[in-house]
């Protein structure tokens, strides 16, 4: 039978790499099923990590995709704060660019309501667009300004001086009331906010409440 020379290396090129990372492929089916397919890439690089296995996420990506492990998403309904143009909307410094070069330079917000066997509560946190991490946050069962005046002086706290970093909202009441303009000015911070009804503009905000939602167990 007739193979050109590329056909043949690109065919022994995948049937290696399978073989090569069989054992490795297998843990991460593993983990996914173990994790009742909530877990992404990214989580279960971690957990790989944690036990030694070293593997670059784009590998871990990759062979997710190959054995078709996909991560169960459970619509919920994203809680709104929007009552109409109560003052004057800042302006989009941050316009879906969620690089940061160091922390605290670029700093997301919002909240979010779970539903609990007791009730609903909510939460409000402030992430870092330099690492994805939340540096400060505040859960309450009342969403009030006291819920985002309160993480952001927590926030406020953990910052050296000098620091003033944009803080990106959507366009809800609780960024628009005086107590957060107030806050905000008196920390020296820049105000952000997403355009009207358009929330890829603080996408990765929302990326980061439908990532841990999917991996709590009481959602």
């Amino acid at each position: 039978m007739d193979i050109s020379k590329s056909s043949y290396c690109y065919q022994h090129k995948i049937i290696y790499s399978k073989g090569k990372y069989e054992v490795t492929t297998n843990e991460i089916m593993h983990l996914f099923h173990k994790n009742d397919s909530r877990y992404g890439y990214r989580r279960i690089y971690a957990l790989l990590k944690k036990q030694n296995i070293i593997i670059s996420e784009k590998i871990v990506r990759r062979i997710m995709k190959e054995n078709h492990l996909v991560v169960k998403i459970k619509k919920t309904k994203k809680y709104s704060s929007y009552i109409g143009e109560i003052s004057k909307a800042a302006e989009n410094l941050i316009n879906r660019n969620f690089h940061s070069d160091k922390p605290n330079q670029k700093m997301l917000t919002d909240i979010t309501e779970f539903s609990i066997p007791a009730g609903k509560v909510y939460l409000s946190p402030i992430i870092d667009c330099f690492d994805g991490m939340v540096t400060a946050w505040k859960i309450s069962t009342n969403p009030n300004a006291e819920l985002v005046n309160s993480m952001l002086d927590e926030y406020h706290k953990t910052l050296k001086n000098g620091e003033k970093p944009i803080i990106h909202s959507d366009r809800g009441a609780h960024y628009r009331w005086p107590e957060w303009i107030n806050r905000m000015n008196r920390y020296g911070f820049q105000r952000s906010m997403s355009r009207k009804g358009c929330s890829p503009d603080n996408s990765a905000c929302e990326g980061f409440f439908g990532r841990m939602k999917n991996e709590m167990i009481l959602v």
